[in-house]
């Protein structure tokens, strides 16, 4: 059993419930859970599918500001970008785009576009999506080399705190919910890179290429 983020071995029991186990792995603290957890991609599609986020409805236009504002704040006028794992409906693209950048659209259920994973981007978004990654390792260092010198990835996710806040945590009760990112995690992913990293809130995560 392996990381699916670091690819490390050192992973050990973390928590166990009626449905699931879940492993931390010791080197970059990402909790996850083992691969015969995961749904197959029919399953997965069936449970995105239920999800009622609409273009231009006010209550997830705000959710998603709480990266589309600070993401804004930090790009040039025009800057091009990507929005990975975009949905049925992708609203954080429409809203950037009203502020003048440029969004390309990405998501391997909705619009699995090859094209738009062989540009380069000056921002690279990536809302509620990072937790549904099976292999999360390969899948952020594709996103990485997407991005140009002085670009920036834009994560929203709940992070993992404790063992004992995760044992209540409603987060980990979604079943296309398969890794968990905590500050620890982030913070060796962004060594790695080399890159400047920031929180914003409880759960964006700001990372800027140099």
């Amino acid at each position: 059993m392996r990381c699916p983020l670091c690819h490390e071995g050192a992973v050990s029991p973390f928590h166990r419930d009626q449905r699931r186990s879940y492993l931390r792995c010791a080197s970059c603290a990402l909790v996850f859970v083992p691969a015969r957890y995961r749904l197959c991609r029919e399953a997965e599609r069936a449970e995105y599918d239920l999800h009622q986020n609409a273009v231009g409805e006010s209550g997830y236009e705000a959710f998603l500001a709480r990266l589309a504002a600070p993401l804004a704040a930090r790009l040039a006028p025009g800057a091009r970008g990507l929005d990975f794992g975009c949905g049925p409906a992708p609203a954080l693209a429409h809203m950037l785009q009203r502020q003048g950048f440029r969004v390309s659209l990405y998501d391997s259920f909705y619009r699995p576009d090859a094209a738009a994973l062989a540009c380069c981007y000056d921002f690279i978004c990536a809302t509620e999506v990072v937790e549904h990654l099976h292999r999360p390792g390969s899948e952020l260092a594709r996103l990485w080399s997407l991005l140009l010198p002085g670009g920036w990835l834009g994560v929203m996710t709940k992070l993992v705190r404790d063992r004992e806040a995760f044992t209540r945590w409603h987060y980990k009760n979604d079943p296309t919910h398969v890794c968990f990112f905590s500050r620890e995690t982030w913070r060796w992913w962004a060594q790695r890179q080399g890159a400047h990293l920031e929180f914003i809130g409880a759960d964006v995560i700001l990372l800027r290429r140099q």
